[in-house]
């Protein structure tokens, strides 16, 4: 049986001031083509709502809450007058649960309603459920609807309880079971709301250095007509590589899925240099790793000694740029990206970010980095072996706890023994 709950609370939040900015009676979705969206994502936005409307980062959230959802959830949001009658949306539902299957629809009709539909839960069940989501977003839209999945765990989880405990009554030791349930319930549901936020913001930080790329490679302002093979087959690798990050950013669903974008923005980095290189008479450079500071700056020249806040000089690759400012006793220009809302170097963003680091230097080194930044430090002391054990081929092993030995990133540059 298939049980409905309208939840008019939730429309005096933000997504319901795009979604009004949708056209007026909308045609109807086709119900097949719902399905399939719901069946391969667990969402389905109609093309009437632009992503200006409903930006991307919010459907990416969206995503990950209905594909990590231990019961099936679904979100279906269409622009306000898609539906004229309940008739013609029973029909529609009717259509879509028969293909997609068992589960909970969450589905937003424009500003005019937002609506529970379940075929495994009772309405009182959807009532809960309704208040512990709005209680979780705490008036955020998007916020609401990805707390929707832990609150049916959590109610399924108080009705097994409730049935269990009126049959027998454990005492202590049911008062210390319930007690641990729900601080491992809090701690999931915290990690999953963390790692929905870091993937957002690795994703925006990966856009940043893809759109940067283009821009850098437009700038070239080249005529193909008027240059050698070599500088044509330069070029065109260039713009290979970027289609190619372009084509990976759309593809991200995970922080592990960014690694393939910076990886082919290395690439394009270092063709665009070699390019520009052949268009000036320059000789062409050498193939190293990109500039530690910054990414984006592209092929480093040179590696130069180097001390994080707090720590011992170490030797870094660097660009032309960041090279002289180091040496001059001035601060690199650094990569920053926005973490939990403040400003920090990529280099000291957490592992969710090794990925993102791994692609331009290599993920063996990067990992160890990004592992260490776990527990406070940066790039050093915590290549212990607790955390990454023997087998660390040339990155030095044998001096785990001080120095990462002699891993370098062809042409030089190792990132040495972060000691703190």
């Amino acid at each position: 049986m298939l049980r409905r709950l309208a939840l008019p609370a939730l429309l005096t939040t933000g997504l319901t001031v795009f979604l009004a900015a949708a056209p007026a009676h909308a045609d109807t979705p086709s119900p097949g083509e719902v399905a399939d969206a719901l069946q391969s994502e667990h969402l389905y936005v109609d093309p009437d709502i632009t992503t200006e409307q409903y930006p991307q980062g919010e459907r990416d959230v969206l995503v990950q809450a209905g594909q990590n959802a231990e019961s099936p959830v679904y979100y279906v949001i269409v622009p306000e007058g898609t539906f004229q009658s309940n008739a013609t949306f029973d029909t529609f539902m009717d259509e879509v649960q028969a293909d997609v299957g068992d589960g909970t629809y969450a589905v937003l009709n424009g500003s005019e309603r937002l609506i529970l539909e379940s075929t495994t839960l009772s309405d009182s069940d959807l009532a809960q459920i309704e208040r512990e989501a709005i209680q979780q977003g705490q008036g955020n839209q998007t916020d609401t609807l990805v707390a929707v999945p832990d609150a049916i765990e959590d109610q399924q989880s108080a009705d097994a309880a409730s049935g269990v405990f009126g049959v027998v009554l454990l005492g202590l030791l049911g008062v210390l079971a319930v007690g641990g349930f729900l601080f491992v319930r809090s701690s999931r549901k915290k990690r999953a709301e963390r790692e929905a936020k870091e993937l957002a913001e690795i994703k925006q930080m990966t856009t940043e250095d893809v759109v940067r790329l283009g821009e850098d490679v437009a700038r070239l302002e080249i005529d193909l007509g008027r240059v050698d093979d070599l500088t044509r087959a330069d070029y065109e690798r260039a713009m290979n590589s970027y289609d190619q990050a372009k084509v990976a950013l759309d593809t991200i669903r995970r922080p592990e899925d960014v690694k393939a974008v910076t990886n082919a923005l290395e690439d394009g980095r270092y063709y665009m240099t070699a390019t520009r290189a052949r268009m000036n008479g320059d000789p062409v450079p050498e193939r190293r790793k990109p500039c530690f500071f910054n990414p984006q700056h592209g092929p480093s020249q040179q590696d130069v000694m180097w001390a994080p806040p707090g720590g011992s000089p170490r030797s870094v690759t660097a660009c032309p740029a960041c090279a002289q400012a180091v040496l001059s006793g001035h601060d690199p220009d650094v990569r920053m990206v926005m973490v939990n809302g403040q400003r920090q170097p990529y280099y000291n963003a957490g592992p969710a970010y090794a990925p993102y680091a791994g692609g331009y230097f290599g993920m063996d080194m990067m990992m160890g980095m990004f592992t260490g930044m776990m527990i406070g430090n940066m790039m050093g002391s915590m290549m212990g072996a607790s955390m990454l054990g023997a087998g660390m081929g040339d990155m030095g092993a044998g001096d785990l706890g001080g120095d990462l030995g002699g891993g370098d990133f062809g042409g030089g540059g190792d990132f040495g023994g972060f000691d703190f």
